[in-house]
C-alpha cells in the first residue's frame, strides 16, 4: 500500500511538537515552574519519537523510515568523526607540551589589557589561513581561552570573541568548505560570493573590533591588579611540568599546511595528533601508559607524578581532551540526526520553505525572506550543507525572476546561516565549541558581536539596497 503524501499542516507538526518541547523544557519550565531544564537529547529523541509515529499512521513502514534515519547518519558522521579528531587533537597536544608551550610563552607576549581584541584577531588569522572555524577554535582558540583564564579576564567575552574571529576568517577564506559550498549551492563564482559577503561581514567585524577594544577598559584583567605572584606561579608550575623544545610547533603546522593544501581535515588532525604524540614520548616525562590514558579520556595533571601543589587554574586548563572529551555533543548529534533523517523522508524541509516563501514580491522582501529561510532551515536541521543547497534551490528562481544577484543569496546563505550556527543550542557547531573552550553558551552568546551585528547588518542592506547588485550582475 501507497503511503499517504503529507499535506502542509502534517508536515508542520513535527517541527510544532519540537518548538512547544522546547519552549517548555528550556524555557517556561527552568524560569517559571523551578524545573530543571530537558535535556536536548530526551527533546530531540521525543520529536524523532512523534515524527515515526506520524508517518507511520500516513502509512510509511518502519523499515523505510528506518533506512532514511541511517542515510541521515550516514551523511552526518563526517562531523563525527571531526568531534571524535578534535578530542584527540587536544589531549595529544597538551601532553606532547604543545599547547602548554603556546600558553606559557602567549602569557609572557600578550597583553592581558587587549585580551579581547586579541582573541578576535588572532583566530581571523587562523582561519582565512586554513579554511576552518572548528580547526581555528579547537587550536589557537583553546590557547586563547588558556591564557584568558590565567590572567583572569571574562571567560565569555573571551570565547565570543574567539568564535567571531574564527567564523569570520572561515566565512572569508577561498579555502572554507561552507563558502564554497554556498557559492556552488547558487551557481554563484567563488570570488563574487566572497566579494559579496564583504559588504555585510567587513563592516560587521570592524564594529565588532572596537568594542572588543573598548571592553578591555570596562573588563579589565585583574592580573595587572592583584595577580602577579599568581601569574607567575602559573607559569613556573607549566615550566616544571613540561619540556619545551621548537619541535613542538611541529603538530600546528601539519594542521596548517594540511588547510591550506586542501587535505581532508580528519586525516590532517590524525597525523598532527600522531606527531604530537611521539614528541609526547621523545620530549616529555610521561609515560606510554600516560599517553594511551590521555588519548582515551584526555590530560589530568596528576600524570606530572613529580609535582605536588599544582594550582588549580592550571588543573582546569590542562585537564581536558580525549575521544570521550566530546561524547555529549555526540550523542546529542546522534539524536538530532535521526530526527532531522525522518523529515528529510518526506522532503519537509523545502517543501515548507518553497510554500512559506512563495509570494514574495519585492527585492528588499525576497532577501529578507532568503534570510529568515536560512536561519528557519539551519536551525532544523543542524547541517549548513544541506541549508546552502535547499535555500538555493528554493530561491534561485525568485532572484532571477526579480533581477537580485545570485551573490546576494550566497551571502544570505552564510549571513543568517554559518554566522549563526553557534547561537543554536542544539547545533553541532554550539556543542562543538562549547566542549572544546569549556565556555557555556548562556555566557559567551551575547558577547558573540560579530554575529550579533551581522544579524542587523544584513536585512538593513537589503532594504536599502546597497551591495545588493540590483542593476548589474544580474542572472540572464
Amino acid at each position: 500500500m501507497k503511503p499517504n503524501t503529507p499535506k502542509t499542516y502534517q508536515l508542520l507538526l513535527p517541527l510544532l511538537f519540537l518548538f512547544i518541547l522546547i519552549s517548555f523544557g528550556l524555557v517556561i519550565g527552568p524560569n517559571y515552574l523551578e524545573m530543571k531544564p530537558f535535556p536536548l537529547e530526551i527533546i530531540f529523541l521525543l520529536a524523532a519519537i512523534f515524527s515515526a509515529i506520524e508517518l507511520m499512521i500516513l502509512g510509511y513502514k518502519w523499515k523505510d523510515i528506518q533506512e532514511a534515519v541511517v542515510k541521515k547518519i550516514a551523511q552526518g558522521f563526517p562531523v563525527i568523526l571531526i568531534f571524535f579528531s578534535i578530542g584527540l587533537l587536544i589531549g595529544s597536544w597538551i601532553i606532547s607540551g604543545t599547547i602548554p608551550m603556546l600558553v606559557y610563552y602567549g602569557i609572557e607576549l600578550i597583553n592581558p589589557d587587549y585580551i579581547y581584541l586579541i582573541a578576535f584577531v588572532v583566530p581571523i588569522i587562523f582561519s582565512l589561513l586554513t579554511g576552518t572555524s572548528w580547526g581555528s577554535v579547537g587550536t589557537i582558540g583553546v590557547v586563547i581561552i588558556g591564557i584568558a583564564a590565567i590572567a583572569n579576564v571574562d571567560l565569555g567575552i573571551t570565547a565570543g570573541a574567539i568564535i567571531g574571529g574564527a567564523y569570520f576568517g572561515d566565512k572569508m577564506s577561498p579555502l572554507s568548505d561552507t563558502t564554497n559550498l554556498a557559492a556552488a549551492a547558487t551557481e554563484v563564482k567563488l570570488y563574487d560570493h566572497i566579494q559579496s559577503m564583504m559588504y555585510t561581514t567587513i563592516p560587521s567585524a570592524i564594529i565588532a573590533a572596537i568594542i572588543f577594544f573598548s571592553l578591555t577598559f570596562i573588563y579589565p584583567s585583574s592580573a595587572a591588579v592583584n595577580s602577579e605572584v599568581a601569574t607567575q606561579t602559573t607559569l613556573s608550575t607549566i615550566d616544571t611540568m613540561f619540556q619545551f623544545n621548537f619541535l613542538l610547533i611541529i603538530p600546528p603546522i601539519v594542521i596548517l599546511y594540511g588547510s591550506l593544501t586542501r587535505k581532508p581535515i580528519v586525516p590532517v588532525m590524525l597525523v598532527s595528533a600522531l606527531s604530537a604524540c611521539f614528541l609526547a614520548l621523545f620530549i616529555q616525562d610521561f609515560s606510554l601508559e600516560n599517553l594511551i590514558q590521555t588519548l582515551l579520556k584526555g590530560y589530568h595533571v596528576d600524570m606530572a607524578i613529580w609535582m605536588t601543589g599544582i594550582p588549580e587554574n592550571v588543573s582546569v586548563l590542562f585537564n581536558r581532551g580525549g575521544l570521550y572529551a566530546l561524547n555529549e555533543a555526540i550523542f546529542f548529534t546522534f539524536m538530532v540526526f535521526i530526527f532531522i533523517g525522518i523529515l528529510d523522508m518526506v522532503k519537509a524541509m523545502p517543501t515548507i520553505v518553497n510554500i512559506v516563501f512563495k509570494n514574495v514580491k519585492k527585492r528588499w522582501t525576497l532577501i529578507i525572506s532568503s534570510l529568515l529561510a536560512t536561519a528557519f532551515t539551519n536551525a532544523f536541521t543542524s547541517n549548513q550543507s544541506a541549508t546552502s543547497f535547499i535555500i538555493g534551490d528554493a530561491f534561485k528562481p525568485a532572484y532571477d525572476k526579480l533581477k537580485v544577484s545570485r551573490k546576494v543569496l550566497s551571502r544570505s546563505i552564510e549571513d543568517y546561516g554559518t554566522m549563526i550556527e553557534t547561537l543554536i543550542p542544539w547545533h553541532a557547531s554550539t556543542l562543538f565549541v562549547v566542549a572544546t573552550l569549556d565556555v557555556p553558551l548562556a555566557d559567551y552568546w551575547h558577547w558573540q558581536l560579530l554575529t550579533l551585528i551581522n544579524i542587523f547588518v544584513a536585512p538593513l542592506l537589503a532594504i536599502t539596497g546597497i551591495g545588493c547588485f540590483h542593476k548589474k550582475d544580474s542572472k540572464k
